[in-house]
């Protein structure tokens, strides 16, 4: 296997990553709208008819022609096709109907008049959407890249779509390693709970992958774990290990990744905490991400490699770091990148060593200290959020 002799900085890791998934992005194809959520347009969206069709009502009100005052009659809903109405005469509409031809106006229903002969008065105004207004058939909605939203979909819907050109959700799942962890009850006799089994394929699901179960805890033998591998990378675009990624006598992830063929693409992330991450590729295009397996420093792994990787692979850009504003000092960690837990306001939690969750649970991410470098209290600095989790969320120390 290709190595690196020395720890990747943590912002070329990101990009690398990063450049690594979109280089092996899948093929594109024409996805349900559930399914293209979270990606990115393979394609350009255009408009598969004028948007509207057709003139559309505004108000609610009344549809008048000719001058007034105008004799009531009739009325046209959305979802009818309404015929032409002739001068002096009003016909009721509904907001979002089809206006009918003839109109010269529409009245306002909150501003009408009824005369005593049963007339309707009121101003006239062209209070509809004219056809074609917000886009002409053929013409180009939004470019290729952009990110598949909630509205990104309404448009496509609005625009005559039931299907967008995106690239698919990558297929995920997790392996746990680790003799010492339980999948259920309290931590006893040696061994300790297992808490990433259960939270990293939400972190996935979140950066846009499609995660299945985990699997594990897998032994602690070198068999073992190949055998795992094989099973996961046969079903997974992605498969995330948890544990194993230093060189002890019970960490088995690097002779693994040999056994499998599987290459390098960044071995080790200068970076505190998470220092011990990897991601590998096997000769099919398969990726392996090696998270630590303190959880806090699998957070950070999927943070760094895994949420870029995803993102690369569904055709989006790195992901953005965040901004927070420091409420204190906070120091750096020497030549590595620092991550340090803050929460919304900027303050730094406690409880944030790397074998803790209770920091992370409150936190609304990692401030960025860069290497050589510290944060003071009042600084503007980045902010690496976690998937799933809100920038605006934190919680006290």
């Amino acid at each position: 296997m290709a190595d690196s002799a020395q720890p990747m900085h943590w912002a070329e890791a990101r990009e690398t990553a990063w450049a690594a998934g979109f280089a092996a992005r899948p093929v594109a194809a024409e996805l349900p709208f559930d399914q293209a959520a979270g990606s990115a347009l393979a394609a350009p969206l255009t408009a598969a008819s004028d948007l509207p069709a057709f003139p559309t009502s505004a108000v609610d009100g009344w549809a008048v022609a000719g001058p007034g005052p105008w004799r009531p009659g009739g009325a046209v809903l959305a979802g009818q096709v309404p015929g032409p109405i002739t001068p002096g005469r009003a016909v009721k509409i509904a907001t979002g109907a089809q206006v009918p031809a003839g109109t010269e106006g529409l009245i306002r229903l909150e501003h009408t008049e009824t005369g005593t002969d049963g007339s309707v008065t009121g101003p006239a105004e062209r209070e509809w959407r004219e056809t074609g207004e917000e886009a002409r058939r053929g013409e180009e909605l939004l470019p290729a890249g952009t990110p598949v939203t909630p509205p990104v979909i309404g448009l496509a819907a609005s625009a005559g779509h039931v299907t967008l050109p995106a690239h698919p959700r990558p297929a995920a799942r997790v392996v746990v390693f680790g003799d010492e962890l339980l999948t259920g009850g309290v931590s006893r006799d040696g061994r300790v709970r297992d808490s990433l089994g259960p939270m990293v394929p939400h972190l996935l699901t979140a950066a846009g992958a499609a995660a299945g179960p985990s699997l594990g805890p897998v032994e602690d033998t070198l068999e073992a774990h190949v055998a795992a591998l094989r099973s996961a990378l046969s079903e997974a675009d992605l498969v995330c290990t948890t544990g194993g990624t230093m060189v002890g006598p019970v960490d088995h992830l690097h002779p693994a990744l040999a056994e499998i063929g599987a290459e390098y693409v960044l071995n080790t992330v200068a970076v505190r905490p998470g220092f011990p991450m990897l991601l590998a590729r096997t000769e099919d295009g398969r990726f392996i991400a090696g998270l630590p397996g303190n959880p806090q420093s699998a957070v950070i792994a999927v943070v760094t490699l895994v949420a870029p990787l995803l993102a690369g692979l569904r055709g989006l850009p790195l992901p953005p770091l965040g901004a927070t504003r420091l409420a204190e000092d906070v120091p750096g960690r020497g030549a590595f990148t620092h991550l340090a837990l803050v929460d919304a306001a900027g303050r730094r939690l406690g409880h944030h060593g790397s074998a803790m969750l209770r920091g992370l649970a409150g936190a609304a991410g990692f401030a960025v200290i860069a290497p050589n470098a510290t944060g003071s209290a009042g600084e503007a600095i980045g902010l690496a959020t976690v998937p799933g989790v809100s920038a605006g969320f934190g919680g006290t120390a």
